[in-house]
């Protein structure tokens, strides 16, 4: 819906013009970038920050297409048309990227090719020198490239094959041979390393009420309008066996800020900072600041302010919680070989320095938007690293298209798994490490393979050159070999 001459009139999007004021409202998209004029909601930003707690905007954010309206009624200013848009650009950006990822073509092309015209040069040499067909002939019977392809492409299928048995589903060799150079990791902080479900992570009472009344009354008011965090607090207070009953009055849902009602014959409200000390007035002591900051220290992602009777009466600590096998998969994947760990993330500052810690990553980058992730992993590339990217939403495709080898998880979005060069059909971290495992062992049967070809066929070249061994015996040594070595890099690699 759009607003011209002061009248709203629904017309295509394709129709729309800058600085037309757009309608959006809940359960809608937002259809342009713009900046909102007049109105408040809760958006949905997901799709850019890949964080699963909506944001409040009114008169004077910005806002993008591809976001959500949860709840609530905004104008926004057209500022960007579709074709400009930032979802857009995040498109074109995966385009570039795709188009510009060097192909890693396999070493073992480049070496059998590398040695056909050096068998040429022989065989003619050798023919000049001797005036001996059958043992010019040797030269060429015997080559290299036949063994070094065959036995590479042999261990390059049986390695993936085997990544798929251990869940791991690779889309190609190159992949293989640029996660065993891999030197640094690069995750998303939400939905890889954790589960994107907040819950509550704690309860802090205020003044004469105890633990167990702020979260009662917060799951009381909570129930009646349900989203992410306000299941988060009903789940918990049922788990503690917090029953409660209906002692409040009609509870009223103010838009894009909280609820408020009558409990006890005193106002109640609950939500975020902004409405209960900016527009209820409450009063922000310097404890209470002090009390806010060692929470958001602890890694909260969120907090949920209880007010009662003009008086606060409690803080609830939202909490984005990590996967279990986070921390231990994190220390396996150092010793696998990643000198360098780093967590993207559109989260806070506090709750990302604390995951941070608590998973002893090398660096991380809050509160960062799409194109900020897909610089950050062109920027550890220009400096001379292999970058792996783990992401999962649309909001992390830059950089996924940006790595050398992009992993997503089961549970990513559409294009993300379509985009990503390997994909964990599990949902655990830990496949990363028997990737690059696997990696690691598959070159190092490739450069064995190598080594023993090339030993095995110089040998028979010389024995044919100097007439010990006749043209035959030496090609069907070297055929026989062949074979040898195409049966042995078939063979599993981890399990062995």
């Amino acid at each position: 819906m759009g607003i011209r001459r002061r009248k709203e009139k629904q017309i295509p999007t394709s129709h729309l013009q800058k600085e037309d004021i757009v309608v959006v409202q809940t359960g809608s998209m937002v259809p342009v970038d713009g900046e909102v004029v007049n109105g408040e909601a809760m958006i949905n930003e997901s799709s850019f920050t890949g964080e699963p707690l909506s944001k409040m905007v009114k008169q004077g954010s910005s806002v993008f297409a591809g976001t959500v309206v949860e709840e609530g009624r905004i104008y926004i200013k057209v500022r960007n048309l579709q074709l400009e848009s930032r979802i857009n650009k995040i498109v074109d950006m995966i385009d570039t990227n795709e188009s510009l990822k060097a192909g890693i073509q396999s070493g073992a092309e480049h070496l059998a090719d590398a040695i056909v015209p050096y068998s040429f040069v022989a065989f003619f040499g050798l023919l000049l020198a001797t005036r001996n067909l059958t043992r010019a002939s040797s030269v060429l019977l015997v080559d290299y490239s036949c063994a070094i392809k065959l036995s590479t492409s042999i261990s390059i299928i049986s390695a993936m094959q085997e990544a798929g048995r251990h869940s791991v589903m690779v889309k190609g060799g190159k992949y293989l041979e640029a996660m065993d150079q891999a030197d640094t990791i690069v995750f998303d902080k939400t939905g890889n390393l954790t589960n994107a479900q907040p819950f509550v992570q704690k309860v802090t009472p205020i003044g004469n009420y105890t633990r167990d009344e702020v979260l009662r009354i917060a799951a009381c008011l909570e129930e009646h309008f349900p989203h992410s965090v306000a299941n988060a607090i009903v789940k918990q207070a049922s788990s503690e066996q917090l029953h409660h009953e209906e002692e409040h009055a009609e509870v009223k849902y103010i838009i894009a800020h909280g609820i408020a009602t009558i409990y006890r014959d005193q106002r109640a409200i609950i939500g975020s900072d902004h409405f209960v000390f900016e527009d209820e007035h409450i009063t922000k002591t310097e404890e209470i600041e002090t009390l806010i900051n060692n929470l958001q220290s602890e890694g909260a992602s969120s907090l949920i302010f209880l007010a009662i009777g003009g008086e606060l009466a409690g803080i609830i600590s939202i909490y984005d919680p990590l996967k279990p096998e986070a921390k231990e998969t994190i220390m396996n994947i150092r010793r696998s070989g990643f000198k360098n760990i780093i967590m993207l993330t559109g989260d806070s500052e506090n709750a990302a320095k604390h995951i941070a810690e608590e998973l002893n990553i090398d660096g991380y980058l809050a509160g960062v938007l799409p194109e900020d992730k897909a610089n950050h992993v062109k920027k550890l590339r220009d400096e001379g690293h292999k970058v792996v990217m783990v992401g999962d939403g649309v909001n992390d495709t830059p950089a996924l298209s940006c790595a050398d080898v992009s992993i997503s998880l089961q549970d990513s979005s559409d294009i993300a798994r379509e985009l990503a060069d390997v994909t964990l059909t599990s949902s655990s971290l830990e496949e990363i490490v028997v990737f690059k495992q696997l990696s690691a062992l598959l070159m190092k049967r490739i450069k064995s393979n190598y080594r023993k070809i090339g030993t095995l066929n110089t040998g028979l070249i010389l024995l044919g050159m100097f007439g010990i061994l006749p043209a035959s015996t030496t090609s069907l040594i070297h055929n026989g070999s062949t074979f040898v070595f195409a049966m042995s890099s078939s063979t599993s690699l981890l399990e062995n």
